[in-house]
């Protein structure tokens, strides 16, 4: 019995070593050429086999001679399709594709030939070949004018996060790189004109917060020479598009404003007035500031005057004119005499805002030249005697 039991057991190990190579996992091998539309080459290229039935992927890469070989593919039904390169790769930006494509445990010979490919597809379409290639030349175009926007709204997003942390000079580099990427977009030179601008109020030295500053001025002309041919070329004229030139207007005079250019910044704000009549009373009001800065008072009032025909309901305007009226005050004894509508500047200023930021400064303005304080809410109050 015991040598009957041993020969059993022997007789399992042989079966046990003697198990078929069926059992084993069973693959097949794809391989082929990949041509461009020339019928060269393209070596790079990447071929991509999906199996429908279960979603693997195998990526292939083609040498020199554009030719990819790959062992080890389960069979099972494929979609094969052909990048040009990596980066069309990360963009799904396909060139080709085969579908259905059986694969067993036989060799598979797989060819792409965009030439032959093309020809094929404009003979389907009712196209001649050449009509076929402007087609894909088009569609080319498109997809890497979207690649183009895709990257430069990253860079946008990535500048404003960093003036949003008072980082300017990371935005100023990261919108240099969006600049040098493509430099017929007038937005890109604005947001790039915003943060040198930005940066140069952080400079103590004054040479290089002024070099900064005139880096903004170029950077915002640049916005508008662009943005205005693109207004004027346009058939129908885009109200936001308006906006944006006026804005581009607007952030160029205050630079120049402070860069000491108070005449140059004026005419940047009238610009603005002139193409966005709509917000006329805002940019009116910019020149008059930076009138008032620079000393220019009878400028100032004119600009505050525009601002006010603009905008009747602008408080802040009527201030302003106020302030510079009474600065052109002359003493008549131990009494100061102010220009004719002084008092009826401070008084319309409490009229819109009686409780306003300059309410109480507007008050001592009206007594320190003898008026009383008249608002449209028929109230009078005597002017405190100093």
């Amino acid at each position: 019995m015991k040598k009957r039991f041993a020969v059993l057991v022997f007789l399992f190990l042989l079966l046990g070593l003697c198990v078929p190579p069926g059992f084993g996992q069973a693959a097949g091998t794809v391989k082929g050429v990949v041509k461009d539309a020339s019928g060269n080459p393209i070596e790079g290229a990447i071929v991509v086999w999906a199996n429908t039935d279960n979603g693997q992927k195998y990526q292939i890469k083609t040498n020199k001679k554009g030719e990819y070989f790959s062992l080890g593919i389960a069979p099972g039904t494929y979609t094969a399709t052909l990048y040009k390169n990596a980066d069309d790769l990360k963009a799904n930006k396909e060139a080709f594709h085969f579908g259905k494509v059986p694969v067993g445990l036989e060799e598979k010979t797989l060819d792409f030939d965009l030439k032959q490919q093309a020809e094929e597809q404009a003979k389907g379409q009712g196209l001649t070949p050449e009509q076929l290639k402007q087609q894909q030349e088009a569609k080319e175009k498109v997809q890497k004018e979207n690649l183009t926007i895709k990257a430069l709204n990253e860079r946008i997003a990535a500048a404003s996060t960093s003036m949003q942390a008072g980082d300017f000079d990371s935005a100023i580099a990261t919108m240099t790189e969006a600049t040098q990427m493509d430099a017929t977009r007038d937005v890109l030179w604005a947001i790039q004109g915003d943060a040198y601008r930005g940066s140069a109020l952080k400079q103590t030295d004054p040479a290089e917060k002024g070099r900064r500053l005139q880096e903004s001025v170029s950077d915002y002309q640049k916005a508008i020479e662009i943005k205005q041919k693109n207004v004027e070329a346009a058939t129908k004229k885009d109200p936001e598009d308006i906006k944006r030139l006026a804005g581009y207007y607007n952030n160029l005079g205050e630079a120049l404003g402070r860069l000491g250019k108070a005449d140059e910044a004026v005419k940047a704000y009238t610009m603005a007035a002139q193409t966005n009549p709509a917000g006329a009373a805002g940019y009116y009001f910019n020149a008059g500031a930076v009138l008032t800065n620079a000393g220019k008072v009878d400028d100032a009032i004119a600009a505050f005057d525009k601002c006010i025909a603009a905008d009747p309901n602008r408080a802040d305007a009527y201030y302003q004119k106020g302030v510079n009226l009474i600065g052109k005050a002359t003493l008549q004894g131990d009494k100061m005499v102010a220009p004719p509508g002084t008092a009826e500047a401070f008084n319309k200023y409490l009229e819109l805002q009686p409780t306003g930021p300059y309410a109480d400064v507007a008050k001592q303005m009206l007594a320190s030249i003898g008026a009383s304080v008249e608002t449209g809410f028929g109230k009078k109050k005597t002017p405190t005697k100093k």
